[in-house]
């Protein structure tokens, strides 16, 4: 049986536990990103919505203490103050590692604070996981799955995608080599470089909806069970 296929098999059977553990030796960096304003949601810092009376900050960080990663960098912007204090506190009581960078550019969106993030990396990574900090049902199991699908990419395609039907998801894995050819062109990014190379982006197609759900209004508050902070 195919190694990939025997993957997905046995991943329907796990549970979403965060004591997993990825076997994998792939050396994984993570990058959340945790800078926007939450324009839409009144200037609500989505980080710190709460579900079953947990930040979505702390429950992302605890889901990747499944995984083996090398490097965890969090990009604040315009909410870094209450965003760095709840941080702070999960290095104490779940003893996060984690590297902290503020967008003194928030403003200028998304794009800035990526960049910024694959600027501020200082780890020998093989694989970069770029996520979103406002996605209340990614686990460890949605992880494992992105994960060891970009394990089993196809040769020359060095970017991994989730799509639900016609819609794109995250999080979304890059290998090291990508981004540093995203690196070497001037304010470059990634969305804009996946859309000039489509050749380098294997889509993962799936129907599970957590890559694709996230927060911005207050109906998804409500329809996901969500608290404000």
């Amino acid at each position: 049986m195919d190694y990939c296929f025997r993957f997905l098999f046995i991943i329907t059977l796990m549970t979403s536990s965060p004591k997993q553990s990825d076997s994998s030796s792939m050396r994984l960096a993570v990058l959340l990103l945790a800078a926007g304003e939450g324009s839409r949601l009144g200037g609500l810092p989505k980080a710190l919505i709460k579900k079953e009376g947990q930040t979505l900050l702390r429950r992302f960080s605890e889901t990747i203490q499944g995984l083996s990663v090398l490097e965890f960098l969090v990009v604040t912007g315009f909410h870094a103050n209450v965003i760095e204090d709840e941080l702070a506190k999960l290095r104490t009581e779940i003893n996060l590692n984690y590297t902290l960078v503020h967008n003194a550019q928030a403003h200028l969106g998304q794009t800035s604070s990526v960049r910024l993030g694959i600027e501020s990396l200082t780890s020998d990574y093989d694989a970069l996981l770029i996520a979103l900090c406002d996605q209340p049902v990614i686990d460890l199991e949605a992880l494992l799955v992105l994960t060891h699908q970009f394990e089993c990419r196809e040769a020359g395609r060095d970017i991994l995608l989730p799509m639900v039907g016609e819609q794109r998801g995250n999080p979304v894995l890059f290998s090291k080599k990508v981004i540093e050819k995203i690196l070497a062109i001037p304010a470059m990014a990634c969305r804009p470089f996946m859309d000039r190379h489509p050749e380098l982006v294997q889509a993962f197609i799936t129907d599970h909806q957590a890559y694709i759900l996230d927060v911005d209004t207050e109906d998804d508050i409500q329809k996901l069970g969500l608290e404000r902070s």
